[in-house]
């Protein structure tokens, strides 16, 4: 949707499928004697990356198709070194960067964004993370509305028959608070219970913001996270206005993490108050234009990639 969008504007763009390289994609990285060559080659297209203005960095999955059957020790060493060759490039481009990856990687960081959302005036949830069982049953006792259990990290299980199981945030049952034997194993993270009259996803473009809500409550399966019905309830959701001191507090927080995008998480309470969940400084935003209500995201990104050749 980026690319028509900018196409559209009379500009050129390239995607660049990290998970064809080294396999489908070469590159030459040339440094020497006051000349440099940056080309990647894809079946009959030379690029010259030296003529690139801007990086829209999404998804990487460098080195992705190397085949399973080589050695382990040697696709690992593949694998490395693909790795850091297109991070080696990325670092060289002199171009605008939409984000710079060292921004993304420390914006990722949950306690972090929590630490600095709270700083900047907005409401967040009572968080605990940890390791440690009797920790997790004392913060229990404190939240009246009971606690859920969420990762810090977005991960799949996947079943023999190779069937994705996503891990979402779900309520801590009682019965569950005194069986954490495993936590010894890997921490978690546990949040009170809000009370949610919509859930929002607030997408943040330069100094723009598109923020929708959706009625999870509305559907049984999603109470404790929308995303567990996402494609069910992907036309549900409706263009809402955020306070002007919400939206001025999550472009602060943009500014701290020097962040151009950012697909923000909030819940509305019951009694009107606004909390801050988490940022995702890559996060997904095309249902959001492809369905109602339609927002300008992609011509957005766009616009800002474009405005870096000025």
């Amino acid at each position: 949707m980026v690319l028509n969008a900018i196409k559209e504007k009379g500009g050129k763009a390239f995607r660049f499928d990290t998970d064809r390289f080294p396999t489908q994609v070469q590159l030459d990285i040339y440094y020497g004697r006051g000349d440099e060559r940056l080309l990647l080659r894809t079946g009959q297209e030379i690029i010259d990356l030296t003529e690139i203005s801007a990086v829209w960095y999404r998804r990487i999955a460098i080195g992705a198709n190397i085949p399973t059957t080589m050695n382990s020790q040697v696709r690992q060493a593949s694998l490395q070194e693909s790795r850091v060759t297109i991070q080696g490039l990325l670092a060289s481009l002199p171009a605008f960067y939409l984000d710079p990856i060292i921004k993304i990687e420390r914006a990722k960081n949950k306690q972090l964004q929590l630490k600095i959302a709270q700083e900047t005036g907005l409401d967040i949830p009572r968080n605990l993370t940890t390791n440690n069982p009797e920790a997790v049953q004392k913060f229990a006792q404190s939240c009246e509305e009971g606690i859920v259990a969420k990762m810090l990290s977005s991960f799949a299980i996947y079943g023999e028959q190779g069937q994705e199981q996503v891990v979402f945030t779900n309520k801590v049952k009682p019965e569950e608070i005194n069986n954490l034997d495993g936590l010894h194993l890997c921490p978690m993270t546990f949040q009170e219970l809000i009370p949610k009259a919509l859930e929002l996803r607030t997408v943040i473009v330069g100094d723009r913001l598109f923020t929708a809500s959706i009625d999870s409550q509305s559907n049984a399966k999603a109470l404790h996270d929308w995303r567990r019905q996402g494609m069910e309830m992907i036309q549900n959701w409706k263009a809402h206005e955020l306070p002007t001191d919400v939206s001025h507090k999550l472009l602060k927080l943009m500014k701290y993490f020097g962040l151009n995008y950012g697909a923000i998480d909030l819940i509305l309470t019951p009694d009107g108050h606004y909390v801050f969940l988490e940022i995702n400084p890559v996060g997904e935003f095309f249902w959001l234009e492809r369905y109602s209500p339609h927002f300008p995201i992609s011509l957005s990104i766009a616009e800002l990639l474009m405005r870096s050749r000025n």
